[in-house]
């Protein structure tokens, strides 16, 4: 995959978080992708009614503004990107009571690709940080 096709599939996933378009979602990905959260209890969650059901559940608490890039490495079938997410915690998210707070939080993902479609998702983001501009 070049670049630009790369940039396109993760800038896509991006805006339809955004959006909570949970369809937009599912459809960047291959129908047996890999979806994982380092830190999640349970593994990672696999095909599209599991990655479904986590957005549904994670835009339901957090409602994300946008995403800030910082930078982006790319390898033949992957990329690593680096940003920063914006967020208002409507919810409870990561089990804290979010109280309509503005979130700022360091994201770093791994998108594997394949047949121009995400493959596999990981991603980490700084739990201490969201700990600590949501505590009370």
């Amino acid at each position: 995959m070049t670049h630009h096709q790369m940039d396109a599939l993760v800038e896509g996933h991006y805006r339809a978080e955004e959006t909570g378009d949970l369809e937009a979602i599912v459809d960047g990905f291959l129908p047996q992708a890999e979806h994982d959260v380092a830190g999640r209890p349970g593994g990672p969650l696999h095909g599209g009614d599991q990655i479904r059901g986590f957005y549904r559940e994670l835009l339901g608490e957090l409602r994300i503004d946008r995403f800030e890039p910082v930078r982006r490495w790319y390898g033949d079938d992957h990329v690593v990107d680096e940003s920063v997410l914006h967020a208002t915690a409507v919810g409870h998210p990561f089990g804290m009571d979010g109280r309509g707070r503005p979130v700022q939080v360091r994201f770093l993902h791994i998108f594997d690709f394949e047949d121009g479609l995400i493959q596999r998702e990981s991603a980490w983001l700084d739990l201490a940080a969201v700990q600590q501009q949501l505590s009370p």
